[in-house]
């Protein structure tokens, strides 16, 4: 089919340009390779499609009847050819990215009004999950998340600075409990769970050499740091979720946050996506917006 179709469409040049000659310099082949070219079409069609004299050439009736119906059709697709090379240049199309929640509030929205008025012909696809993904299963273009957790094989760009997590509890909560000095003393507090998709995440703790992680008891088990700190607001036990997350609170004491020496800097966000030669100019500025160096 690719080869008919490549000689139909020399085929319609030279009927357009009634001229080997210029239709050789056209395409960019020599005039014995259009002719072989010609000659091999019409030998497959069983008709003759082009008259040739010394001076001129012109489409036979059949080559006429054939040049009407084909136009069109090759007209559509030198379009659609055009229309996919233009995404390789110009900054259009639809971005389907996965990320969680968090990622998506605290990397993506801040930056987004600005995104969106830059590249208004580009349309963010944003699916948030819980946990990593495989970007090429699940056809994303991209993804953000804790590096940490980003395959080797994928190309990655930091997107924020390095994370801490922060153990925290209302005034509430500590009205009538004992403040946990190490994290050990977590099995005497109610705490809030976050579910990831291997299970219940084992909070980590590490202070120096010594690492720690305990499995957290307590009333609720939930997907989304951002409800896990809701819960912690309203008293319903300690959460675990990103400093940047609760700052507010902390600074306004409506959370109160323990074992901070137990909690060292994580990498932190990353955009990644499949390694690709040719990326597509969309692609490309979504990643230069969201880059650290342009925070």
């Amino acid at each position: 089919m690719k080869h008919e179709l490549n000689d139909l469409a020399t085929f319609a040049t030279v009927a357009s340009e009634r001229s080997f000659t210029r239709a050789a310099a056209k395409i960019g082949v020599s005039q014995s390779a259009l002719s072989h070219t010609i000659r091999g079409l019409e030998q497959r069609l069983g008709l003759q499609l082009l008259a040739r004299t010394t001076k001129s050439v012109a489409p036979t009736a059949a080559g006429a009847a054939l040049l009407k119906e084909l136009a069109p059709a090759l007209d559509q697709i030198t379009r659609a050819i055009n229309n996919a090379r233009s995404v390789r240049h110009r900054p259009a199309g639809r971005l389907r990215i996965v990320m969680s929640r968090s990622a998506a509030v605290m990397v993506l929205l801040p930056r987004l009004t600005a995104f969106a008025e830059a590249y208004p012909d580009i349309v963010l696809d944003v699916v948030t999950v819980t946990g990593p993904v495989d970007l090429v299963a699940g056809e994303f273009d991209a993804g953000i998340q804790l590096g940490e957790y980003i395959q080797k094989d994928m190309i990655a760009v930091r997107v924020t600075k390095e994370l801490r997590l922060a153990v925290v509890g209302s005034p509430g909560y500590f009205a009538s409990r004992n403040i946990p000095r190490k994290p050990k003393d977590l099995n005497d507090h109610r705490c809030i769970g976050l579910r990831l998709p291997g299970g219940p995440y084992r909070w980590e703790f590490e202070q120096g050499r010594k690492t720690v992680t305990i499995g957290v008891n307590g009333p609720l088990i939930i997907d989304d740091t951002h409800l896990v700190i809701q819960a912690a607001l309203a008293g319903a036990g300690l959460g675990l979720a990103y400093e940047e997350q609760v700052a507010e609170y902390l600074a306004k004491r409506r959370l109160i946050r323990v074992l901070e020496d137990w909690t060292p800097p994580i990498p932190g966000f990353f955009m990644y996506y499949p390694s690709r030669h040719h990326q597509p100019a969309a692609l490309s500025a979504l990643t230069n917006a969201l880059r650290l160096s342009q925070q």
